[in-house]
């Protein structure tokens, strides 16, 4: 049995990792939450992000886009009392907005088929040896920034989508020592 990824370093971290990280995510709400949480992570750690992920989940109805693209300005000062997510106004006005841009989109296919297209609907499979040697971004996720930013999205920076390629399988960082990576490589 190999070593886990060394970035799992917590309970949470570990469980996080050995359940999700890396698993394809084709779902429309699934990606909406992670590109939310990954927007929310920008100067902070994952870890602190998953302890609020429920948070989050009941804040912004469950990560249902349409009711989150009808949030106003209620909505946003309410949230920016919650003590159960990061209470930072330009990261909650982006949920909304994302979640707009995210309804916006279904008339091409939806954000899965958009995302995906970027690595032809399959996984990049990398073969890191260590964790240090994982890139923060890439040439394919500052296309899809500069995608998503022309179509509206905010907190989509490159090392943001990035982080959400890896979240949602688009890539699969696992070192080539950590199980995940022979279970996803071959899935």
């Amino acid at each position: 049995m190999g070593e886990r990824c060394s970035w799992a370093s917590s309970d949470l971290l570990a469980a996080y990792h050995d359940a999700e990280w890396g698993v394809p995510v084709r779902d429309e709400r699934t990606l909406f939450e992670l590109l939310t949480l990954e927007g929310a992570q920008a100067g902070l750690s994952w870890e602190t992000v998953l302890k609020k992920r429920e948070g989050y989940r009941r804040a912004f109805a469950g990560f249902d886009i349409d009711a989150v693209a009808r949030f106003g300005s209620r909505e946003v000062e309410r949230l920016l009392g919650d003590a159960s997510i990061i209470r930072n106004r330009l990261k909650i006005e982006s949920t909304i907005e994302n979640a707009r841009a995210t309804i916006a989109l279904r008339v091409d296919g939806g954000l899965a088929t958009h995302l995906w297209s970027f690595v032809n609907d399959e996984p990049i499979v990398n073969r890191w040896t260590a964790t240090a040697e994982l890139p923060s971004e890439t040439g394919v996720s500052k296309a899809i920034s500069k995608d998503l930013k022309k179509r509206g999205f905010r907190f989509v920076g490159p090392t943001i989508i990035y982080a959400l390629m890896q979240a949602i399988g688009m890539v699969n960082d696992h070192v080539t020592t950590c199980p995940r990576h022979a279970e996803l490589s071959s899935s």
